[in-house]
């Protein structure tokens, strides 16, 4: 088969996509209808293409994705799980997908009742006392919490100016600290790979707002001195924060409210089996203890009497985007929830742990485990010892391209050298976890025998081994026409 063209490369000046015949009546030029201002004095530099080569390309292009209904995506701390289609079934029912976002709440009981109905199950699963679906995704939650511990300090009179964060974590931290106005610490991790006890104690004072923390945290590991890091947070006065991006690893299990933290975000499509990127809609859940409820942003579903109605908190953050919420999103999230029930969701929780520590215990022989315990629900691991041998994390990803996985997460925790972060999560057969891990013991393998093989990987994927370096400086941002791609200025 010839190798596949650009658009640009397939069209021919005159081609349409669709061409209706004549309406038999006078049709006016666009200058008649459109003002002069709004006119193109050219036409637009697009490819001119058949209605079949458009299906085709765009078919093709689909067709070289690699996402969850076709790979195994073991991608450390994103939770690239199986999304359930009785979810999309639900989701699309006409009277969730039919509903006008300016309906009044006396026409929309169904589906405030159900938007109410999650709220509850949110609250149960992360013991907080009140939750807002308002936000449009984990970071915006992420930003939502952080504003909240703002409004909270600013109401008691006092002025905090700093957020403390560990060594291990998610890059959108510091920059939700930074959005809300903070001032960003970070604090060390102990030989353990958990929070350091006495460095958390040397930053903790009266200008703190906020530590923000993730557990199990990103080298896969549960936080087990949560209780002292909770005494210490409060100790002063501030308020700990859970990063829900690893809640996949306690939902049904543990409740973070228990564990004492004040506030928590929900990625849904990590723990709720929503739909991942591609750049639709999110959902990110804030949910808070009972002392912060009134700043909780945008609407909440309250009920009184069987009748529902959405209410701002009395001292809300205000809005930070339109209605309620991602209500096809949301859908999604209470069906999941729904169709597993407390147990089920309790055995997802335990089924995911148990497949990352079945990874580690086959892997952790040829791949060193940073820490060397048993993990929660994604397991890290180093190529160091692949690297002295003379092939780096990176070249092991590309590698396990030519054998048709999907890599993990590298370079990433931050803090381990050569670092390979594997998130299997529950949704995948223990057929598939030893093909990965066969897959991986035979790259080790090639390592010894020919790094330079390596090296050269991918060999089977439509591009090949991208120069990274040049790339960055020497970007393609400019299409000229039919002389090509040329940098950008």
């Amino acid at each position: 088969m010839n190798a596949p063209k650009l658009l640009f490369e397939q069209a021919k000046a005159g081609n349409r996509g669709w061409a209706p015949r004549p309406p038999g009546v006078p049709e006016p030029s666009a200058a008649e209808l459109i003002p002069a201002k709004y006119l193109r004095s050219e036409p637009a530099d697009l490819p001119e293409v058949s209605e079949l080569d458009a299906v085709r390309h765009f078919t093709r292009l689909s067709q070289l994705n690699a996402c969850i209904d076709t790979h195994f995506y073991p991608l450390g701390s994103c939770t690239m799980k199986y999304n359930p289609r009785v979810n999309e079934k639900v989701a699309a029912l006409p009277n969730f997908a039919g509903m006008h976002p300016f309906a009044p709440d006396e026409c929309a009981q169904g589906t405030l009742g159900m938007l109410h109905g999650l709220q509850q199950m949110l609250q149960e699963i992360c013991g907080m006392s009140a939750f807002s679906l308002h936000c449009a995704a984990g970071a915006h939650g992420e930003l939502a919490g952080i504003l909240v511990s703002r409004a909270y300090h600013k109401s008691r009179g006092e002025k905090r100016t700093r957020v403390v964060l560990p060594d291990t974590a998610h890059g959108t931290n510091p920059a939700s600290a930074r959005l809300g106005g903070f001032e960003v610490v970070t604090v060390s991790s102990n030989s353990r790979g958990r929070t350091s006890l006495s460095a958390l104690r040397e930053v903790m004072d009266g200008s703190v707002a906020l530590f923000m923390l993730t557990n199990p945290n990103t080298l896969g590991l549960f936080e087990d001195e949560i209780l002292e890091i909770a005494d210490i947070v409060h100790g002063c006065g501030a308020l700990l924060y859970l990063d829900g991006a690893n809640l996949n690893a306690l939902a049904g299990v543990v409740r973070p409210g228990d564990l004492g933290f004040d506030i928590v975000h929900v990625n849904t499509h990590k723990t709720l089996s929503t739909p991942h990127g591609g750049g639709g809609p999110g959902a990110g859940p804030v949910g808070v203890a009972a002392h912060l409820a009134e700043f909780l942003p945008g609407w909440v579903v309250t009920e009184d009497g069987g009748v529902y109605s959405l209410q701002r908190p009395p001292s809300s953050i205000g809005l930070l985007r339109g209605f309620a919420g991602s209500v096809g999103i949301l859908t999604r999230a209470y069906a999941y929830l729904r169709a597993l029930g407390p147990e089920g969701l309790r055995e997802h929780t335990l089924g995911a742990v148990t497949s990352a520590n079945y990874l580690r215990a086959r892997l952790s022989g040829t791949f060193a485990p940073h820490v060397d315990e048993p993990c929660m629900h994604e397991c890290v691991l180093s190529a160091r010892a692949q690297k002295e041998r003379g092939a780096r994390a990176l070249d092991i990803a590309m590698c396990l391209l030519d054998a048709g996985f999907h890599p993990p997460t590298t370079y990433f925790p931050l803090i381990v050298e050569e670092a390979l972060m594997i998130e299997p999560t529950e949704s995948e057969s223990r057929e598939t976890l030893d093909a990965f891990v066969d897959a991986l013991l035979e790259i080790d393998r090639l390592i010894t025998s020919d790094p330079e093989a390596a090296h050269a990987a991918p060999r089977s994927t439509p591009v090949g081994r991208l120069d990274e370096v040049r790339a960055a400086r020497e970007p393609v941002l400019v299409w000229k026409g039919d002389s090509g791609p040329s940098a950008g200025p």
